[in-house]
């Protein structure tokens, strides 16, 4: 009797091992009705892949999605598995709340883009997933009647301010702007600019990150290049309303992201558009670099089921799948850059030449400060009274005092 009392006791505990079940929580943006289903699926068909791991995601917003992160990890009861943006990596990275991924991701960045803004302090926190630039669009009917021939694309800032000059001169009469510039919109205003500044040569800091030297000559130049556009040619709205103004015909020339292609393609507007590089004075310039990461809590008792769920996200059949529902030009992955989607599309084609010539900010856990300051200054020379160097000067002895704490 008591031998089979004790088999039966092995049987249970067998019985509830095998059928014993990680979770993961997943904490991710995606939301769109176009691209929910696509990571619903994404995650079913790795959970029918690993029956033995189950994933329970939670949707944020980009409302509050940072907040919500910041006190999940506070409260000890963050997700295993979280996207970031490229520039929150610094700052969980610094607090220790997000694991040091070196030894598990290091051999794998052959095959990837940007890794480096997901490296701080010499060592790898997450694995790059989608990332995103912009590139200056150009409606081609108001080139034509500029005087620009069918094929003529800018790929100098002469050119390119030669060609917002003549856009706006011929049409400013029928409330055609040659430009659309941002107003003061906060997390916008800055990534507007900061091309411009990389394109000029600037910095932020100097090479050794022991100075801030935004107010650097070159810095000025590119702040009173881009206030010219402003003052003279300058359609002034919301991101969202520069580029209502550009598909309805009344802006000529604006720089945007993706997502103006997947609106063109949703509304389905008929608009001559145009796509190319951000110039510089030297072809090229630079743009601003960003995208999506997933990271794994340094807290999560489940590192490696997690390590297994991000590859399997971020391989190169799924970030295909996901940029065909998002109509998404920059997956990290840069096998899935040779799909024909990619191919054949010369817009998308125009994204994928752009990350290759675009740069991030800086990897530093206070850059949500660092951006403020430089944001404020760009909104000082656009719509106060100061003048770009004043506005630059402020800004850079405000960061120097935020590097100083």
């Amino acid at each position: 009797m008591k031998r089979v009392l004790i088999l039966a006791i092995v049987v249970l505990l067998a019985g509830a091992t095998v059928s014993a079940e990680t979770t993961l929580e997943w904490w991710q943006f995606w939301t769109d009705p176009a691209v929910k289903p696509v990571i619903d699926s994404i995650v079913t068909e790795f959970e029918s892949a690993h029956p033995d791991i189950n994933v329970n995601v939670t949707d944020l917003t980009w409302s509050n999605g940072h907040e919500k992160i910041v006190i999940g990890f506070a409260s000890g009861r963050g997700p295993d598995v979280v996207e970031l943006g490229s520039d929150w990596i610094a700052q969980f990275a610094a607090s220790g709340q997000i694991a040091d991924l070196t030894d598990d991701l290091g051999a794998d960045t052959a095959g990837f883009q940007g890794w480096d803004m997901a490296t701080y302090e010499g060592a790898i926190y997450a694995r790059p997933w989608i990332l995103g630039t912009r590139v200056v669009f150009l409606n081609r009917d108001h080139l034509t009647l500029a005087g620009f021939d069918t094929t003529w694309l800018p790929v100098s800032f002469a050119q390119f301010y030669d060609a917002i000059h003549r856009i706006d001169s011929a049409g400013r009469s029928q409330g055609i702007y040659g430009w659309g510039s941002n107003t003061a919109e906060k997390h916008r205003l800055y990534k507007k600019f900061l091309p411009f500044f990389w394109s000029y040569g600037a910095q932020i800091f100097t090479d050794d990150r022991e100075y801030c030297v935004l107010s650097s000559l070159m810095a000025v130049e590119a702040l009173k290049q881009y206030k010219k556009l402003h003052d003279l040619y300058g359609y002034v709205d919301s991101q969202r309303g520069i580029e209502d103004a550009f598909l309805n015909g009344n802006v000529g020339v604006i720089l945007s992201g993706d997502w103006l292609l997947k609106r063109i393609e949703l509304e389905d507007r008929d608009i001559n558009l145009a796509s190319t590089l951000f110039p510089g004075p030297q072809y090229p310039g630079r743009s601003f670099k960003g995208g999506e990461f997933l990271a794994i809590s340094e807290m999560s008792d489940h590192r490696e089921e997690a390590l297994t769920f991000i590859e399997f996200v971020t391989s190169p059949e799924n970030q295909l799948r996901f940029c065909k529902a998002n109509r998404s030009a920059n997956p990290s992955s840069l096998t899935a850059q040779q799909d024909a989607y990619f191919q054949d599309n010369i817009h998308l084609q125009t994204f994928i030449k752009q990350i290759q010539f675009a740069k991030h900010p800086p990897v530093d856990p206070d850059w949500v400060y660092i951006e403020d300051e430089i944001e404020q200054a760009v909104e000082d020379a656009l719509f106060g009274d100061g003048l770009p160097a004043t506005a630059l000067l402020k800004a850079q002895q405000q960061i120097s005092e935020i590097m100083e704490q």
